[in-house]
């Protein structure tokens, strides 16, 4: 069961999700990495090949080819493989989504899916990456989010409508391929201005997918809230705290 993130019918996800089929460069451009920790604690001693689902422009592909490992990316986005192979050659990149890899079975040691399970159909996909791991493979889960417990950052969070802000035990869907789900929390901040907030807003898929008017109100709000309300100059830089949630379950 899925606790305490966002609620969304296949619908809504399948229509938010086509959102970023677009815009890889901006995307790679404005979103944060990841933190090495996170890739530490997820992948097993001993392994060697890596398949990362969902793997965008290629944010956590790197910290996984960092590591040493035989890396190979899958995402649906040609746009998003175009600047995933710019930004990490070394990889082996796959327009494929995690629902269907194409891939051979029993490939990889590790499956990676950073902020991206939500997209997923979460039984078709956990059925798909148990048949490419091998036996005892280990499922990584991934999450970026900012920190709401801080309140500047809450209240940012509401005007950005950073929708994947995930409550208190919150447990991400996983099927029954997979056992011994446990989580492990990295936190962070990352160094940005005022305008990297406003472009960073611009990358969500809320802003996307909305009109020209509530594009124009999203910005307004969030101009009036850093430089008005907390007072910030424009270009001055900030110390935007997050939390990096990761999960990984082992093949059943």
């Amino acid at each position: 069961m899925v606790r305490g993130g966002p609620k969304l019918d296949h619908g809504r996800r399948r229509e938010l999700g086509q959102s970023f089929q677009d815009g890889g460069e901006h995307y790679q451009q404005v979103r944060p990495g990841y933190p090495a920790e996170s890739a530490q604690w997820l992948v097993p001693a001993g392994a060697r090949d890596a398949l990362d689902a969902g793997a965008g422009t290629g944010k956590f592909t790197e910290l996984l080819l960092g590591m040493g490992l035989s890396v190979t990316a899958v995402d649906p986005s040609g746009d998003m493989l175009e600047q995933l192979r710019a930004h990490c050659p070394a990889a082996t990149a796959v327009q494929a989504t995690a629902e269907a890899t194409g891939l051979p079975a029993a490939a990889f040691d590790v499956v990676s899916v950073a902020q991206a399970w939500h997209w997923c159909d979460a039984p078709t996909a956990s059925t798909e990456l148990a048949r490419v791991l091998r036996p005892h493979g280990t499922l990584g889960l991934v999450w970026n989010q900012l920190d709401t417990s801080v309140p500047w950052v809450h209240r940012l969070s509401r005007i950005m409508h950073a929708g994947d802000v995930y409550k208190p035990g919150f447990r991400p869907q996983v099927g029954p391929e997979f056992r011994d789900l446990e989580g492990h929390v990295t936190h962070w901040q990352d160094r940005v201005t005022t305008t990297d907030l406003v472009e960073l807003t611009k990358s969500r898929s809320y802003y996307l997918r909305a009109g020209e008017a509530t594009r124009a109100k999203v910005l307004a709000n969030l101009d009036w809230y850093l430089h008005d309300h907390l007072g910030h100059a424009t270009e001055e830089v900030l110390e935007l705290p997050y939390l990096t949630l990761a999960w990984r379950a082992t093949k059943t």
